[in-house]
């Protein structure tokens, strides 16, 4: 089972921007199934899929973060990157990453999850 890290959050303005990282022991996209999604969790609110990428490219962003949030991979490094601009303070959350089966990236269907990394947005 691959493992997963999250890094790159912090706390920055409204309007900034940060890259977040999950780099994988292994190899992610072994096949055309095989997914990874960010997730985000706010306080006293549900986890939700923020963007979801496999082998070619983009397969989903949540409606709140298209147009600002930039999912990519580096097959390279076995890592996924989510370069997040022009935040919100509504962006604030713990974030997470996961992978598996499209589907199950989709349905946010994991038993597991890491401890995520951290992103607060000052207004």
């Amino acid at each position: 089972q691959v493992q997963l890290v999250e890094s790159g959050g912090g706390l920055v303005k409204a309007g900034e921007s940060l890259r977040l990282s999950c780099v994988a022991s292994g190899s992610i996209f072994t096949n055309r199934y095989m997914a990874l999604g960010w997730y985000r969790q706010a306080p006293g609110k549900r986890r939700e899929l923020v963007a979801a990428v496999n082998a070619n490219g983009p397969l989903k962003y949540g409606d709140s973060v298209q147009g600002r949030f930039t999912i990519s991979h580096d097959n390279a490094t076995n890592t996924v990157f989510l370069q997040m601009d022009s935040l919100k303070p509504e962006d604030t959350a713990v974030y997470y990453c996961n992978a598996g089966k499209i589907l199950s990236v989709l349905q946010e269907d994991f038993d597991s999850w890491g401890q995520g990394t951290q992103v607060t947005v000052s207004s």
